[in-house]
């Protein structure tokens, strides 16, 4: 074999030792599908399909800047193209590599700014309990992948 030419496995070593591939453990992204499936026949207490329309329910209120939030809404489906670009160009400056949204935080907790119908900025979500943030999150991604 030519010493040029790389066999298979060194190429797919290299390109799993690449900081910008993006690994999924497949357990992991079975139970992502599970979850975006369920989504897509779940309804809120409005009879809207949560897919598109998201209410999170906080065991205890959430407090932001003074004011009480015992429930939040999303709104996923008045996102448009432009807020899509918006985020990426946003995590762009801010040195955040975006990989695909549908696995990304950052991604996600600026989709949930977009979406939220009550207006709160990013920095109410880094105040929020964790729990509650990746159940919006899980809301997120399942959008993504259902409807992306």
């Amino acid at each position: 074999m030519n010493n040029e030419i790389m066999s298979n496995e060194t190429m797919n070593n290299e390109v799993m030792s690449d900081s910008n591939v993006l690994e999924v453990d497949p357990v992991e992204f079975s139970e992502m599908e599970s979850d975006a499936e369920k989504a897509k026949h779940e309804v809120n207490d409005k009879g809207v399909n949560q897919l598109y329309c998201y209410t999170h329910k906080f065991d205890k209120p959430f407090v932001y800047m003074g004011k009480s939030y015992n429930e939040l809404t999303f709104d996923w489906d008045s996102l448009t193209n432009q807020d899509g670009l918006d985020i990426e160009e946003d995590l762009a400056l801010k040195g955040v590599p975006l990989t695909a949204p549908e696995f990304s935080t950052p991604y996600q907790l600026e989709m949930a700014v977009k979406a939220c119908v009550e207006g709160l900025p990013s920095d109410a979500f880094l105040l929020m309990k964790l729990a509650s943030f990746n159940r919006i999150k899980r809301q997120a991604r399942s959008f993504l992948l259902i409807a992306g």
